[in-house]
């Protein structure tokens, strides 16, 4: 007995769901296939100037070197012994002079960094020069304040003209002068003198002929 056209519609109906069944597995393999390459693959890395430029420390942020040599000031400070003297009486070694003041908070903060930096370079032709511009009547204050710093000696710029001849905005303001006498390179405001940077660079002012 003969089906008739009932029996021709069921072989269809299940090629179809196969189709769609291998449709569906095949969706699903490129699914699994995208996810994969997208947790193997590294994400693209996108350079910009901010993200290569590495940031300056506090230290590197504040100095300066100058353009051009340029000679200390033909200007007299006097040191503990109320001796008259000048930058250029050190020449031959490195100075380290410190413009200060028992006012100025930032120079309190940083002159026991520059004691340190005393120490390190101890028996070596550098010089820590800590010039108080201090008013007369303070500077007794200023010099135990030093003495509670050594191995700093006790300097003072009577006239506290002394940032004015430097070109200094302020104080605390530190000039570094080489073995010739010539300004290596400056820092203004406070610093950590007892850190790698600046040893490395009285180390390298030290090198220089």
């Amino acid at each position: 007995m003969s089906e008739g056209p009932q029996a021709s519609v069921k072989p269809r109906r299940n090629v179809l769901a196969w189709a769609l069944v291998c449709a569906a597995l095949a969706g699903v393999a490129a699914v699994l296939y995208i996810i994969v390459q997208a947790s193997t693959k590294p994400a693209p890395v996108v350079h910009t100037e901010e993200a290569a430029a590495a940031p300056k420390s506090d230290f590197a942020a504040k100095l300066v070197t100058p353009k051009a040599p340029t000679p200390p000031p033909d200007y007299v400070f006097y040191d503990a012994s109320g001796k008259a003297m000048k930058i250029a009486d050190l020449k031959g070694k490195v100075v380290v002079m410190n413009v200060w003041a028992t006012w100025c908070a930032p120079c309190k903060i940083e002159m026991p960094t520059l004691a340190k930096l005393a120490a390190e370079f101890k028996g070596k032709p550098v010089a820590v020069v800590p010039i108080s511009i201090d008013t007369p009547e303070a500077a007794a204050n200023a010099r135990l304040f030093i003495a509670q710093n050594g191995p700093l000696d006790f300097y003072h710029d009577r006239e506290m003209k002394l940032p004015f001849k430097i070109g200094a905005a302020g104080a605390p303001t530190t000039v570094i002068y080489g073995r010739d006498g010539l300004e290596v390179a400056r820092v203004a405001g406070e610093a950590d003198w007892s850190g790698p940077e600046a040893k490395a660079l009285i180390d390298k002012a030290l090198a220089a002929d």
